[in-house]
């Protein structure tokens, strides 16, 4: 056993990580009509990895970003190009965003290319400042 191991400390991070999670992705669906957005959701989501990586190490806090520090980024860069096609397909500039509904029975859910920018931001940043948080802690200890 670990001399150096506090249980409330894990106790408290792995609480944490799951809230810090949850106010990222408010941040981000929140983003388009108030302050948020993709940006200011990875920082948080960020700091989520960096607090686990600095309780549980390193190996703990990468094995939860999804798809690993590379492939985040990789597709959250895909998704954040792939919101400025169907502009292209409409004869508009690229990036030029789409606002549209989707009827639901009785419902109707608003859909933006924004959105699809800002989760593509969120995943890129989160991956690749995440992952330079990972081994610049791999560094140090």
């Amino acid at each position: 056993m670990n001399p150096n191991r506090s249980i409330v400390l894990e106790t408290v991070v792995s609480l944490l990580y799951w809230i810090l999670l949850a106010a990222a992705l408010w941040l981000l669906l929140r983003g388009h009509n108030s302050p948020g957005g993709g940006f200011v959701a990875a920082l948080v989501a960020v700091a989520a990895t960096a607090a686990r990586a600095l309780v549980f190490g390193t190996g703990a806090a990468r094995a939860r970003l999804p798809l690993g520090p590379l492939g985040l980024s990789a597709l959250g860069l895909a998704l954040a190009a792939a919101s400025g096609l169907p502009a292209l397909a409409l004869g508009q500039a690229f990036l030029t965003h789409w606002w549209g509904e989707l009827a639901l029975g009785g419902m109707a859910l608003k859909l933006s290319t924004v959105l699809l920018f800002d989760v593509g931001v969120a995943l890129c940043v989160w991956g690749a400042l995440g992952g330079f948080c990972l081994r610049l802690l791999e560094t140090v200890r």
